[in-house]
């Protein structure tokens, strides 16, 4: 006489996606002093988002675009430093970089997904 009892299926590890997000928009608000910090919040999204939820997804999209555009704001008004009008570029960039890391944190709090990622503005 055998016996055989099936072993419950476990689900694999649940992830901590609310975290990572968290910690790359903290990496980011940091990136303005430390430099290195931004580039690992990057690593970070870049690597969770192929793997995330659907909610989730869209804050690390939301992310890696806030760091490509910004990086392009950064590189024109730095260009334009030359001309006086750079410092208004790189204002306005570091305004829009903030706007979009606290909007996005309080999304995340709030457990909601970003409407629109991958709009150039303000998403």
């Amino acid at each position: 006489m055998t016996i055989s009892a099936e072993l419950p299926v476990q689900d694999p590890t649940p992830t901590n996606d609310r975290g990572y997000a968290l910690a790359v928009y903290g990496l980011y608000a940091l990136g303005f002093f430390t430099v290195i910090t931004t580039i690992i919040g990057l690593i970070i999204a870049h690597v969770k988002s192929t793997t995330a939820s659907e909610m989730w997804r869209s804050h690390f999209q939301f992310q890696i675009r806030t760091f490509w555009i910004g990086l392009l704001y950064f590189i024109i008004g730095f260009a334009l430093l030359y001309f006086f009008i750079g410092a208004f570029v790189i204002l306005w960039w570091t305004i829009w970089t903030l706007v979009r890391i606290i909007k996005g944190a309080i999304l995340l709090h709030d457990q909601r997904p970003i409407a629109a990622p991958t709009s150039w503005l303000f998403g």
